[in-house]
């Protein structure tokens, strides 16, 4: 069974969203949370469900390469096959990538191109949205390259932008389809049925 690391940088609602699936079926072992702060919620998730957390903050090390050095040493010391991350503020290095080539998947709550990239996160990707007056937003699981939000697409799903939203009522309506949609991009990349050609990802039936 395929191990994950998952990443986060608040509550972990998506954190637990998957930590729920898999307790329903089994598909992984989640045997790593790397928070990116102290006091975040998502480390009591993990402590609830004896999941092993640990904090990476830049401000204690020398660098930022340094802090993900790091990191990919406790991940490939405890056999880590994938890392998903659910709620992960800070952009990854490039070596996290180059480490973990076409195993780092992300979700973003838009559909990718729109609402993307540097300085795109949290409401500031609802109030674009809304702001632009588009009809339908969403979400998208995508795989992790070394640029923002410019990874392969796995999976989306599609949130209509309703008369007198307001980025809070949109984010709370993308972030229930957020809890369907990672714990099934999740199982899919577990159990090996995710195909990856240049930008086209394929489901294996």
């Amino acid at each position: 069974m395929k191990k994950i690391a998952v990443f986060a940088s608040g509550s972990g609602s998506d954190f637990q969203s998957i930590i729920d699936a898999n307790e329903r079926e089994k598909f992984c072992e989640i045997s790593l949370l790397v928070a990116s702060k102290e006091g975040i919620f998502a480390i009591e998730r993990a402590k609830k469900h004896g999941i092993e957390a640990i904090v990476r903050n830049k401000k204690d090390f020398a660098s930022v390469e340094a802090m993900y050095a790091d990191i990919v040493d406790v991940l490939r010391a405890r056999g880590v096959d994938y890392i998903v991350l659910a709620g992960y503020l800070s952009m990854i290095s490039p070596s996290l990538v180059r480490a973990f080539p076409d195993r780092i998947i992300n979700i973003h709550p838009s559909l990718i191109p729109s609402f993307c990239g540097k300085g795109y996160y949290g409401l500031n990707v609802h109030r674009a949205a809304i702001e632009y007056g588009v009809k339908v937003s969403g979400l998208t699981v995508h795989f992790v390259d070394e640029e923002y939000d410019s990874g392969a697409i796995i999976l989306q799903r599609a949130v209509p932008v309703e008369e007198g939203d307001t980025p809070e009522s949109l984010q709370a309506r993308i972030l229930e389809e957020e809890h369907k949609a990672l714990p099934e991009a999740v199982k899919l990349l577990a159990t090996g049925k995710l195909v990856k050609r240049g930008r086209t990802v394929t489901v294996l039936l």
